[in-house]
């Protein structure tokens, strides 16, 4: 899982580093699929549950599940990437929010405090604690912030499948949920909406979007729960 949260990270940061007015979703796609690869994993989503594409790429009001295309990036908007990876029987999951040249200070204050959340959250995966403290970590900021959390979609174990036991919401109660063990390893990942926390589907069956048209952040990390400090396996170094 190491190995795979490795790729993820590496092929993010291109991915991060393509993102500019006139880049086409699909464009950013072709470029993560050949980089997995080239790094010896599968992308984790091609094929998922008949997912089309190999990473999710979800602009402005799209909140999660974006599929490539030839949209083209343009200035002021922002494009969350969600991206998996399968290495040697393991999983890693990632997601980052990424702005398109200057945006608006509501829109830079959503990205921030949405990824502010993930953090807040991971600091909570630690043995010991319950589950729920981590999506109450997330919420109590999200909403302080005047934002909200998303509760249509959730977190997730993570290993030898994609998507595992425990589900993770964004918002919660502290100290109630499974008890956090030493070894498990979680998929956190807070969606961040600048008006309702409700969504709709597209006829696409897969992209989400907020049904009030008002703009999504998505942040996640596969994460090792312990003893002392969680271990960020996504994380670039």
């Amino acid at each position: 899982m190491e190995r795979a949260g490795r790729i993820v990270a590496e092929v993010l940061e291109l991915l991060r580093s393509m993102v500019r007015a006139g880049v086409t979703t699909k464009e950013m796609e072709g470029v993560a699929d050949d980089q997995i690869r080239a790094r010896g994993g599968t992308p984790a989503f091609k094929g998922y549950r008949g997912y089309p594409s190999s990473i999710c790429t979800s602009v402005n009001e799209q909140v999660v599940h974006g599929i490539p295309s030839s949209r083209r990036l343009r200035e002021g908007d922002i494009i969350s990437i969600d991206l998996g990876v399968y290495l040697e029987g393991f999983y890693g999951d990632a997601a980052i929010t990424v702005p398109v040249g200057a945006v608006d200070k509501e829109t830079a204050e959503l990205v921030r405090v949405t990824e502010e959340a993930l953090y807040l959250g991971i600091r909570n995966a630690v043995e010991g604690n319950r589950l729920h403290d981590i999506s109450a970590a997330i919420q109590r900021n999200v909403e302080q912030s005047g934002f909200s959390v998303v509760r249509l979609f959730v977190g997730h174990g993570i290993g030898r499948e994609l998507h595992e036991e425990p589900q993770i919401p964004n918002y919660g109660v502290p100290g109630q949920g499974p008890r956090l063990k030493s070894g498990m390893t979680l998929a956190i990942e807070p969606m961040v909406n600048a008006g309702s926390h409700e969504v709709r589907i597209l006829d696409d069956g897969w992209t989400a979007v907020t049904v009030d048209g008002k703009k999504s952040a998505h942040f996640e990390h596969t994460v090792v729960v312990t003893t002392d400090e969680p271990i960020i396996l996504t994380k670039y170094k």
